[in-house]
């Protein structure tokens, strides 16, 4: 993977930014893209400060012509890029019949338009090239109902079937496009969902009240697990792997 060029988004976050990470770490020169500037600028100058290369490009995977200026001068500045990580992600819990129209427009408008946005945008540039590789990272709730995050869940189902389908169309051009579906991560999304401090035992032990199993490993995934999937996926040796969701979540869906 060394000198290859990724965009990731979501870099100022939990697991987006462990992706940005483990990627600079191996070599890559990465973009990493958010809305929020000053973590994402704190993010790329830790990162420098190891010597890896991660720039920082501040922006809206909604706003579909930032994205376009986006990939532009990524590729002026660093290269064509080989990998894809959409990572951007956002969470709006509450059951179906007291939950906002904008709310429910919110999370679509990140989850999933912001993967059709990056995804299109960069298939475009990778096609003539007839390389590259793409991960949505989208979560264990989109195969598995979860009660009060039926818009989350819906979204990331909708960005997983969506990176599928885009699959079927890139392959001919040699292009991988594959999902990591996490479960409970370690990250300041899950914690904003614990009232207090028993959420973190409640999740790993489950909730039979809300159908929801525990987790059989015992423990909370570290965004870093979730990043050694996603880099998998990038990498060669996934060479003959597309189409594929794979799941990071200590068994709490059962393999669903």
């Amino acid at each position: 993977m060394q000198d290859k060029t990724a965009i990731v988004t979501g870099a100022a976050g939990g697991i987006g930014g462990a992706v940005a990470a483990a990627l600079a770490g191996r070599g890559v020169r990465v973009a990493a893209v958010d809305r929020d500037a000053h973590r994402l600028q704190q993010r790329a100058a830790e990162a420098n400060a190891a010597g890896h290369t991660v720039t920082a490009f501040p922006a809206d995977v909604t706003d579909a012509d930032a994205v376009r200026t986006l990939v532009d001068a990524v590729e002026r500045t660093l290269g064509p890029v080989d990998f894809l990580v959409n990572a951007a992600g956002v969470l709006h819990l509450g059951t179906v019949i007291g939950f906002g129209d904008e709310e429910w427009a919110r999370t679509f408008a990140v989850n999933t338009t912001g993967v059709f946005h990056l995804s299109r945008a960069v298939a475009e540039r990778m096609m003539p090239r007839r390389t590259g590789a793409i991960v949505t990272v989208a979560s264990n709730a989109a195969r598995t109902p979860r009660a009060e995050m039926a818009a989350y869940a819906a979204s990331k189902a909708a960005a997983a079937q969506f990176t599928k389908s885009l699959g079927v169309e890139l392959a001919p051009y040699g292009i991988r496009c594959n999902v990591v579906g996490p479960g409970s991560t370690d990250t300041p999304m899950l914690s904003s969902m614990w009232q207090d401090a028993s959420g973190r035992e409640a999740t790993v032990r489950g909730r039979p009240e809300v159908y929801r199993l525990g987790i059989p490993l015992g423990r909370i995934a570290r965004p870093e697990n979730i990043a050694d999937a996603v880099v998998f996926l990038l990498s060669d040796a996934a060479a003959h792997i597309t189409l594929h969701d794979l799941t990071v979540d200590g068994g709490a869906t059962l393999g669903a």
